[in-house]
């Protein structure tokens, strides 16, 4: 009788993921603005100080403090002083004439003499005879509601780094340095597919032991999150010539391919003998609860196949055509299983392919509002919300095939292997907001 492998614990099932990862190279330059989600190819340098000059934090009068000093009305604090210039935002300024004060709004740049800005809130301004006059309520200190020059970011300064992967905020930061474009890596390539003659799209009538193919909707949404460019080649029937006509045709021009459900070993599964005729695969039982299928391996592409369309360039012909087979991820069909799967496993391996290196997400130590007294010995992910007491619920139900839960959580509790939760225990808590994109 063959001996019965050990389950693998979710980190050794990852590690070999990340281990056998095989980095984008290709890279190409994008306008900033249209570089949102991609991963950014090389390091970018300022070349100017941000801000370019000192300049005020509030609409108000520019002063020099020795003026209001000398001035000030020893009774009341006050000093009243002459308005010589007004300086919007976008306009420099002139040298500020000793003894008088400038109009100035925020944003606008300090002009040379002023060392300080007193808000208008602080100030009365009124007009004698065509001239304006202000009378400052407050005694400034140098420096006062001024940003200085570089105060943000100096000239030389490393603003981003390689791998990083770009958001709103560092193409906002791009762009305040003056960057119109950036070299960021291709975008993966990712081919899906589902097996299973059960399965019915919406909009269809639901034929007698047929369901909705939900997991076709969750995993395209799930890689579109992630930026991929991703090919959707349906239900496949369920079918040994099939399955293997679709794994050569996604192998040729993509760089991953995932599929759920078939995985198993019955009949009428064929996705482990279709990876294996047109390549390699290793079936896996890991210690994950829901989850525990994965299958990982690579489908062979033909050698004289054309691996790229018209559109992309010879460097990116080169850059795939060094690897002569597209990654292949067996997901469980159970929807919950095969959400949770692709959020453990998937994700950080698509991440780590698409050159971003950090790739575990942020858990944050919580309060558990419940109590669970059955130990499992897998790995346990189990669905809950943040409630109002800044505690977590539990969702009641935990099967691996409501995904209810997924919608109703706001993340995963990430649950040793044979512990159980008593109502006040701290457990180790991964909100969906660090696992979804």
């Amino acid at each position: 009788m063959t001996e019965k492998k050990p389950m693998l614990t979710v980190e050794q099932a990852l590690q070999t993921l990340l281990q056998a990862v095989r980095p984008l190279q290709e890279i190409e330059q994008l306008p900033t603005i249209a570089a949102n989600g991609r991963v950014l190819a090389q390091a970018q340098i300022s070349t100017l100080h941000v801000p370019p000059m000192d300049n005020t934090q509030m609409d108000g009068y520019a002063v020099r403090v020795s003026d209001i000093a000398d001035i000030a009305d020893c009774m009341s604090g006050t000093a009243r002083l002459p308005v010589s210039q007004r300086i919007p935002a976008g306009v420099v300024g002139t040298t500020l004439a000793a003894g008088s004060a400038a109009r100035i709004f925020t944003g606008a740049f300090i002009p040379d003499g002023a060392d300080a800005v007193v808000m208008q809130e602080q100030c009365v301004a009124e007009t004698i005879d065509g001239q304006t006059f202000v009378t400052i309520q407050h005694t400034p200190k140098s420096g006062e509601w001024i940003r200085r020059q570089g105060e943000d970011i100096r000239a030389g300064a490393q603003i981003l780094t390689a791998g990083t992967r770009l958001r709103a905020q560092e193409l906002g930061l791009a762009a305040s340095v003056g960057l119109a474009s950036l070299p960021v890596l291709r975008a993966l390539r990712v081919a899906v597919f589902f097996t299973g003659d059960e399965l019915t799209m919406p909009g269809d009538a639901l034929k007698p032991g047929a369901i909705y193919n939900s997991n076709r909707f969750l995993l395209t949404g799930l890689l579109q999150n992630l930026g991929c460019q991703v090919s959707d080649y349906g239900i496949v029937p369920d079918s040994l010539a099939a399955t293997r006509a679709t794994l050569r045709e996604a192998s040729q021009q993509h760089d991953l391919i995932i599929t759920s459900g078939g995985v198993s070993v019955g009949e009428e599964d064929h996705i482990r003998p279709a990876v294996e005729a047109e390549g390699h695969i290793n079936m896996w039982q890991i210690a994950v609860k829901p989850g525990k299928p994965l299958a990982f391996g690579e489908v062979r592409r033909a050698a004289n196949s054309n691996v790229h369309n018209s559109a992309v360039n010879d460097s990116a012909a080169n850059d795939s055509a060094a690897n002569d087979s597209a990654f292949f991820l067996g997901l469980p069909g159970n929807p919950v299983s095969s959400f949770v799967t692709f959020l453990l496993f998937v994700r950080p391996f698509i991440l780590r392919m698409q050159g971003v290196q950090n790739v575990t997400p942020a858990s944050y130590s919580m309060r558990a509002d419940f109590s669970l007294n059955k130990a499992d010995r897998r790995n346990e992910f189990l669905r809950a919300k943040i409630n109002a007491q800044g505690g977590l619920d539990l969702f009641p139900n935990q099967s691996s095939g409501v995904l209810t839960s997924t919608v109703w959580g706001d993340g995963l509790i990430d649950l040793p292997a044979g512990q159980t939760i008593s109502a006040g225990d701290v457990v180790k808590f991964i909100p969906f907001s660090e696992l979804l994109y």
